[in-house]
């Protein structure tokens, strides 16, 4: 069998990451097969039709470096790949349907249909189609006015669905909704749009969610009515956030933009979500993956049944590990758009502030898990910094003079110092520490608050280097004033 299988948005919005991770699975099984992947637009409901929403979705696919074979973009055999421009084929198909018995004409007004959901929710009973039109002679119901086309499913008997995963489910009939087919503006609902499209594509697997189960049987009973093969279905378990509810905004990011916007490598989150409900084999504790590894590796055989919950703590890890596996140059260019966007650097980077933002680059890597973490960490490198209390400029174990004293020494020590960089500054101010009979560490974190005004903040003396030595000096000159200032006060005081 040749593999084809298709992601069919509707574009109303920014595609969710839920139903991101069932394209990742059937991107990936394609691609394992030498199959085809195809991108069709089901955009046949207007009410929520977002016109920039095609662009999101091709986007992020793109950014998660999935590709498709055919598509309205790039065309294929079997377009147009928008439903919309597809309208007289799913007329003449739902004709079709109404000359075999399979269908029939539905001129029921709204105001009845929801008289009859509302008594049905009265007596406790699932709200669906009575079946008013269902019976009426041909010619009953005029093709010239206003009405929909429903599907005619038999009244006995089970539809038995045949699912991959889950084996064979039953649906009882006399529970099966005379479903619309074709509504009365001459689009057709999802349903019979999807059947005819998946079986004029020739997609041969229909990978989608758990959640369009309760509607597969009647699109076999439509598959049944053309006298079609219906696909192989495979129904993958839902998307939960960490609170085991459906993942939705209330639990962070949902939108593949929303996720690149935050600082996400797409390799990392394309890693993640394959992992997302599948497992590469019993005993197999891998979870850093190549593309290359996922496409051999993949098996549908082995996407779980129970849903997948969906954890930012383990995204932020496995991005972590995708930024300290890149090169210090790689891991720049992703960074500098960040640091533009927070207008921290100008656009273009002029080559000094490249030379830099290279120093900072080695001295982030093992403190961020996203990229935007580079904003609030290095901020003050490029700003101005709101002059630090007092207060955070005493040492551990040290009184305000004893402090001050560090200060000067420390601002002596790097005036005169050459060259000014890291590999220079760190033995002289260790060595400094000493002299002045206290811990590395008590030294260096007042002169960490008074250049940054931070109590975390990258390297110290990497982070001298980047700063310059102009601001550095002028940094603790001004955090001398400060605490000179304080002790004078406190001693006026005493």
């Amino acid at each position: 069998m040749t593999v084809r299988v298709r992601f069919a948005p509707s574009p109303t919005g920014h595609p969710h990451i839920g139903n991101i991770r069932t394209v990742v699975f059937n991107w990936l099984f394609a691609r394992q097969n030498n199959g085809q992947f195809v991108l069709r637009i089901e955009d046949t409901d207007r009410t929520r039709y977002v016109p920039e929403a095609l662009r999101a979705i091709t986007e992020s696919l793109r950014w998660l470096g999935m590709d498709w074979d055919e598509g309205p973009d790039v065309g294929g055999p079997y377009g147009p790949y928008v439903q919309s421009e597809r309208l007289a084929l799913y007329r003449q198909k739902a004709e079709e349907l109404i000359e075999k018995g399979w269908a029939y004409r539905c001129n029921c007004s709204p105001e009845r249909l929801e008289r009859v959901r509302a008594a049905q929710r009265a007596q406790g009973k699932p709200p669906m189609y009575d079946g008013h039109c269902r019976n009426k002679p041909p010619g009953a119901v005029s093709p010239d006015e206003p009405h929909v086309i429903r599907l005619k499913v038999p009244r006995e008997g089970k539809t038995v669905v045949h699912d991959l995963l889950k084996g064979e489910i039953a649906f009882e009939n006399r529970l099966i909704d005379d479903q619309i087919l074709l509504k009365s503006d001459g689009y057709p609902t999802y349903h019979l749009a999807v059947v005819v499209d998946d079986h004029l594509m020739h997609i041969s697997h229909v990978i989608r969610a758990d959640e369009w189960l309760p509607s597969t049987p009647k699109h076999v009973l439509l598959y049944r009515a053309f006298g079609w093969e219906p696909p192989v279905f495979v129904h993958v378990p839902l998307v939960l956030g960490p609170d085991g509810k459906k993942l939705s905004k209330r639990h962070g990011a949902v939108s593949v933009a929303e996720f690149k916007r935050q600082g996400y490598l797409p390799e990392a989150l394309f890693n993640y979500l394959a992992l997302l409900g599948w497992a590469p084999g019993e005993g197999d504790e891998q979870e850093i993956f190549t593309r290359e590894e996922l496409i051999e590796r993949f098996d549908l055989r082995r996407v779980k049944l129970s849903p997948a919950v969906f954890s930012y703590e383990k995204l932020d890890w496995m991005n972590g590990v995708y930024i300290r596996n890149l090169s210090d140059e790689a891991l720049l260019e992703r960074l500098i758009p960040f640091w533009q966007e927070a207008g921290l650097i100008p656009s273009p980077v002029p080559a000094e502030e490249l030379e830099r933002l290279m120093i900072l680059v080695p001295l982030v890597k093992e403190r961020i898990k996203r990229l935007r973490d580079v904003v609030p960490l290095t901020d003050f490198i490029f700003t101005e910094i709101e002059p630090p209390a007092p207060e955070k400029l005493i040492g551990k174990k040290m009184t305000a003079r004893q402090s001050l004293e560090a200060l000067r020494s420390a601002h002596e020590l790097l005036k005169n110092l050459v060259p000014f960089d890291a590999a220079t500054m760190e033995p002289r101010m260790r060595q400094l520490a000493k002299d002045l009979g206290l811990k590395a560490g008590q030294l260096f974190t007042i002169i960490r608050v008074a250049i940054s005004n931070k109590k975390v903040a990258p390297p110290l003396f990497g982070t001298m280097e980047a700063l310059g030595r102009q601001k550095t000096l002028q940094r603790l000159a001004q955090a001398e004033e400060i605490l000179a200032a304080y002790i004078t006060e406190t001693e006026a005081h005493a």
